[in-house]
């Protein structure tokens, strides 16, 4: 069978390995398995959230309310903006795919970070567009203005913090730089881990209200998937001028929401408290991996989110060094597929913690 021939130059995203794969993998006890490679948020979501979801349970024979009123008008009241300004979608990843199929054809190029999500690339290779990459591992700015004067890409992707590294864009150098753009050029700025940056450093905290109602060109990203806990619910959701949500509202498919998702989405946003309590613990328990790195003489990329990229030395192999992890019941992320010799660690609960570096000590 013939398949549309775009899909040869696309490598399948590799997610972070499940528990129940390592468990049938390796026989390890299910309980003795800790996955810090995903990004999730080891304390789960708000127990405010978890009530509402049980409360909903009969609502799961109905379709989804697919006008999402109350989420819309949640995130509106968080963000000071209008509902129409607004789009949900599974995960902030689909909001990537809609605006890629909205601006972006066969021929068209795609301005991203030379290490970075990949779903980028792969959904701007779904319609056949070119990608065109800087030369740094962390965003420069200046590399992305000459590539753009270079080749006037469709779309330009800004990921701060930037997945899988970690690092974070200055505000202002971002407002600078989206000013010298031209306005047929959509610049989709990233935030997955922005309530991370912005409770670490105020100067590298994206307020969308202001970046949208001073461009038209904007699409900011948003997710419950990471600080608030609900990495299994998959929401998403994009912030730009109406113009730019009428466009994705014509590719987004319907009922791509759950009851229970749009649901949880909304309690979750009414707990900010448990949600600032846990990216708090968060970077309390990343000096534990900041000193490890330390006395390890271990690179660790600066984070401004819920993970540590470690840059391992010469002498150790990342896809080696997850493995043995791996086969120990610690599931981390190896970076070699990024053309990193680098892991990718979630920061855990103190627990969690404590027992990656226990079984990593002796390896490194």
């Amino acid at each position: 069978m013939k398949f549309n021939p775009t899909l040869e130059s696309i490598q399948s995203y590799e997610a972070g390995k499940p528990i129940e794969l390592v468990v049938r993998e390796y026989g390890i006890e299910k309980e003795s398995i800790v996955k810090l490679a995903s990004n999730e948020n080891p304390f789960g979501c708000s127990p405010k959230v978890k009530a509402a979801v049980v409360s909903m349970i009969d609502a799961m024979a109905l379709y989804p309310d697919d006008s999402m009123t109350k989420l819309k008008n949640s995130l509106a009241n968080k963000y000071a903006i209008a509902p129409n300004e607004v789009v949900i979608g599974a995960g902030s990843d689909q909001v990537i795919e809609f605006a890629i199929h909205a601006k972006a054809h066969h021929g068209a190029k795609v301005l991203m970070n030379s290490v970075t999500f990949a779903m980028y690339e792969i959904y701007a290779k779904h319609v056949g567009a070119q990608i065109i990459r800087t030369a740094s591992r962390e965003h420069n700015l200046e590399e992305f203005y000459a590539l753009y004067c270079e080749h006037k890409p469709a779309i330009i992707f800004l990921c701060t913090p930037n997945n899988p590294t970690g690092d974070a864009i200055d505000a202002d150098a971002m407002v600078a730089f989206i000013e010298k753009i031209d306005v047929d050029t959509l610049v989709i700025v990233d935030g997955a881990y922005m309530e991370y940056a912005r409770f670490k450093d105020p100067s590298k905290a994206i307020d969308p209200k202001t970046l949208i109602k001073r461009f038209s060109n904007v699409l900011f990203l948003g997710t419950f998937s990471k600080a608030y806990g609900l990495g299994g619910m998959r929401v998403g959701y994009g912030i730009a001028q109406a113009p730019i949500i009428h466009a994705l509202y014509k590719i987004r498919p319907p009922f791509n929401i759950t009851t229970l998702s749009l649901e949880a989405a909304s309690v979750a946003l009414e707990d900010e408290d448990f949600v600032q309590g846990c990216i708090a613990d968060n970077f309390e328990q990343m000096k534990r991996y900041e000193a490890f790195a330390q006395a390890k003489q271990i690179t660790l990329i600066e984070s401004y989110t819920n993970f540590v990229t470690l840059a391992l030395p010469e002498r150790h192999n990342s896809g080696v060094l997850a493995q043995a992890l791996l086969e120990q019941g610690m599931i981390v992320r190896n970076l070699s597929s990024y053309g990193l010799n680098a892991i990718r660690v979630t920061v855990g609960t103190s627990i969690q913690n404590d027992r990656f570096f226990q079984l990593i000590d002796p390896l490194v």
